[in-house]
């Protein structure tokens, strides 16, 4: 679903990422594992057209467009004070008239019913009238995420999704992560800092050292080559 082919990104005369290749399947969670600086929300960035770089970056064997991926990012981003529904209304918004965009009452019919079916998905459709602001660091996420579906993209990139919620809400959103990748068979690409949810909830890892891709296989496998010395391991 998404493939990312010889990906580096220069900032200045450093280079963060060095010709990574890293693909995600249709109905898989990818964790992307590193230490601080080791590139993964660069080469997460990369995927998103965020950042400059070289390489090519596809969805389904075509260029990326721009609501082909969906983003989750550990900063929620949520209009604290307008409506949860009126928040996830908004992933509709790169699909919308512009005039319909810049006034969320005009969001149509179609678009509320739309957004409310995915907080339905992501359990919060009893919340769809409260304040965004109300709402707990983990129920915010599930909103962010809720958003993201509303875009329709079959790709979605969580940066450090959980890095800011308590330890259960951190279980709660990456379990819906993989459980959203698996039933609506999207490709969820996570970069996480946490070995152990990756372990429990990812299909598959890829680990980042120094800008280099050093790991990719099961999620079960020792990762601390990550942190010592850049040898790529591959398990079948």
């Amino acid at each position: 679903m998404l493939a990312l082919s010889g990906i580096s990104v220069h900032f200045g005369d450093r280079q963060v990422l060095h010709e990574a290749d890293v693909t995600v399947a249709e109905g898989e969670l990818l964790a992307v594992l590193g230490a601080n600086g080791s590139g993964k929300s660069t080469l997460l960035r990369a995927a998103a057209g965020l950042v400059p770089h070289t390489g090519a970056v596809t969805v389904s064997g075509r260029e990326r467009g721009r609501l082909d991926v969906a983003l989750i990012f550990q900063q929620i981003h949520l209009v604290r004070r307008r409506s949860v529904l009126d928040n996830v209304c908004a992933g509709a918004l790169g699909r919308l008239p512009l005039r319909e965009s810049l006034v969320p009452a005009l969001f149509p019919r179609a678009v509320r019913e739309e957004a409310m079916a995915c907080l339905d998905r992501v359990g919060l459709a009893d919340r769809a009238h409260d304040r965004a602001g109300s709402l707990s660091g983990g129920q915010q996420q599930r909103v962010a995420v809720a958003r993201a579906l509303c875009q329709r993209s079959r790709v979605l990139l969580a940066d450090e999704p959980v890095s800011a919620l308590d330890p259960a809400a951190a279980e709660q959103v990456l379990a819906l992560l993989a459980e959203l990748a698996h039933a609506e068979r999207l490709a969820v690409l996570a970069v996480l800092h946490q070995p152990e949810l990756a372990a429990r909830h990812a299909d598959r890892i890829v680990g980042l050292r120094d800008g280099h891709v050093v790991l990719d296989g099961d999620p079960g496998q020792p990762v601390g080559s990550l942190y010592s010395y850049p040898v790529l391991e591959t398990t079948s």
